[in-house]
């Protein structure tokens, strides 16, 4: 691995340093992020919600807003389908938590991945039609090229209400009503730029307008509704749904966390005692990218993602216990046949593609439903982007995962020949393909994205966002660097070069075979301590002057909070 580090203007840091009263190593941070501007750097550095934008600038958000304000009127039928992954089941939960606070009673369905497939499919319009045809039926987190299924729903008399975020592979809908910032802005049309929100954040903004209107007409439950308390939601979908952390996004996620910290739903609060969670407990976006979402995505995987909507709008505390619990058992199922898939994965890798600058991979034998969580730990380990597909009857169908600086939105446009579907965003997209199809469409792939990078396959490079010396890590860095959360996708967690560093006996010890601790001493009152995850086979040397490569973060046990390294890599001091 090659450590990489470019020194930012120290003239630029300086005059940041000055104008933002944070140190040296925030102001570098912050120029890394490209926040040169003063007043934009101080207001990065404190985000607030009333900084939010009008929601009406989102095309055709104030008619979807106004069509449910007549629905509430009038107390018509309303049906929502959302997706069955965290953002799709966080969108879901947002809006019919909403509309039930106005006192009506939608029905809502999430598809069955087995028996439905992905998104506005027709077997999951007709299971939701069951129970009536609606006045309103609204489409979350999918529906944006589904022409067919929407004309149906129309014809069978419903007014219908798409909110999205993928990417259109077609022609904007004809009929029916699209709220689609990438639609809106391939069609030219003026508005704020919502491109980066997910579909949650896009509901939130929805949910938004239609609280204006309703305000406007005094209606009392517009009043006691407090929207901020629905950013525990957004948080989830933000962060999981790998949009970047920039923008709205950034403020909205960083107060949600907050918000989740402290959540008020009784079975969200049980879904975290589950995963380890303590409520009252500061969380951090990989607290939902390894706890909460692999769980709530388990039940949309291996079962039906309807469960964990349930979990979040339930205010019956034993219901919520029991639920969590369910889940926490389909995400261990699901582990355990990730592991497998992943270790085939990996020996399919290196047995046959490890000179691909792009990986796709396909096995009969693969669970459609795990394939995205395969993709992803395949494109970290081999620092490339990943499709991983299963078997789905006659089609391949799965997920794929990006590096930065690939976007995999433009790399599959130039494989749709070879593609019975696809859609996502740039960095995590959704895949099906013909079984015949999938040598060309590996070739396209490995050829979209050398012409996109310019090369085969890149070597791996460890960035490092700012070096420092040892007595610098302390606990007041920690609170500066706190001000630069929440990281994710577009505000990646710093990376620190530590100089300097030397272990003595019994500065390691392994545990569980696979990983291992470490302290040392950074003068004769004060200790650093640290863990290294999957690196016991490569233990540094004793006594010996060494370059650290590590995270900052706390580690909370017992009630405790302890600033806790985390090993990325090291080297022998003075490497270069």
């Amino acid at each position: 691995m090659r450590w990489t580090y470019t020194p930012p203007s120290a003239n630029e840091v300086e005059t940041l340093q000055t104008a933002t009263r944070v140190n040296r190593i925030i102001a570098e941070l912050l120029l890394r992020n490209g926040l040169t501007d003063t007043k934009v750097a101080s207001r990065f550095l404190k985000p607030k919600l009333a900084t939010l934008h009008d929601p009406f600038l989102l095309q055709n958000l104030r008619e979807g807003a106004a069509r449910l304000q007549l629905a509430i009127a009038e107390r018509q039928s309303v049906t929502v389908l959302g997706d069955y992954d965290v953002d799709g089941v966080s969108s879901t939960t947002l809006l019919v938590g909403i509309l039930r606070r106005f006192g009506l009673e939608p029905h809502f369905v999430v598809p069955r991945r087995s028996e439905d497939g992905y998104g506005l499919s027709l077997s999951a319009i007709d299971r939701a039609l069951e129970a009536g045809v609606p006045d309103v039926f609204m489409a979350l987190d999918c529906g944006t090229n589904s022409h067919d299924e929407v004309a149906y729903l129309i014809e069978k008399g419903c007014d219908v209400i798409v909110v999205d975020h993928h990417r259109s592979t077609e022609e904007a809908l004809a009929q029916g009503l699209l709220i689609n910032p990438h639609v809106s802005a391939e069609q030219g049309q003026v508005g704020v730029d919502g491109r980066n929100l997910c579909t949650v954040g896009l509901v939130f903004k929805f949910v938004h307008g239609l609280l204006k209107l309703m305000r406007e007409e005094k209606h009392p439950t517009a009043f006691e509704i407090k929207l901020s308390e629905e950013l525990d939601l957004v948080a989830m979908g933000t962060v999981a749904d790998l949009v970047p952390l920039q923008g709205e996004n950034r403020t909205m996620a960083r107060y949600g966390l907050r918000v989740l910290r402290d959540t008020r739903r009784p079975g969200l609060r049980a879904l975290m005692t589950t995963s380890g969670l303590s409520h009252g407990q500061d969380l951090t976006p990989v607290d939902i990218s390894f706890r909460l979402g692999p769980r709530i995505n388990a039940s949309g995987r291996l079962a039906d993602a309807a469960m964990a909507v349930e979990l979040l709008l339930s205010d019956d505390h034993n219901f919520g216990a029991k639920a969590a619990s369910e889940l926490d058992r389909f995400n261990r199922e699901r582990q355990e046949i990730e592991r497998g898939i992943t270790k085939d994965a990996e020996r399919m890798v290196d047995e046959l593609y490890a000179d691909d600058p792009g990986i796709v991979l396909y096995s009969e034998d693969w669970h459609p439903g795990v394939v995205g969580i395969v993709a992803g730990r395949v494109t970290r380990k081999y620092n490339r982007p990943c499709v991983v597909l299963g078997n789905d009857g006659d089609l391949a169908k799965g997920s794929g995962r990006s590096v930065n600086g690939v976007n995999l939105v433009e790399i599959l446009a130039a494989c749709t020949d070879e593609l019975d579907s696809w859609g996502g965003h740039p960095m995590a997209v959704g895949v099906g393909a013909a079984k015949d199809k999938l040598e060309s469409f590996r070739s396209k792939f490995a050829e979209a994205i050398r012409a996109q990078s310019g090369s085969d396959v890149a070597e791996l490079e460890l960035a490092i966002s700012a070096w420092m010396d040892a007595g610098e890590v302390d606990e007041k860095l920690m609170k500066e660097i706190e001000s630069l959360h929440p990281f994710g996708q577009g505000n990646s967690e710093p990376i620190f070069g530590v100089r300097g560093v030397r272990f003595k006996n019994r500065s390691l010890s392994v545990f569980k075979d696979l990983h291992f601790r470490f302290f040392f001493d950074v003068d004769s009152e004060r200790r650093l301590h640290g863990v290294a995850w999957n690196m016991a086979d490569r233990l540094p040397p004793l006594n010996t002057d060494l370059d650290l490569a590590v995270k900052l973060d706390w580690n909370h046990f017992n009630g405790r909070k302890l600033l806790q390294m985390e090993l990325i890599d090291w080297r022998l001091a003075c490497q270069g």
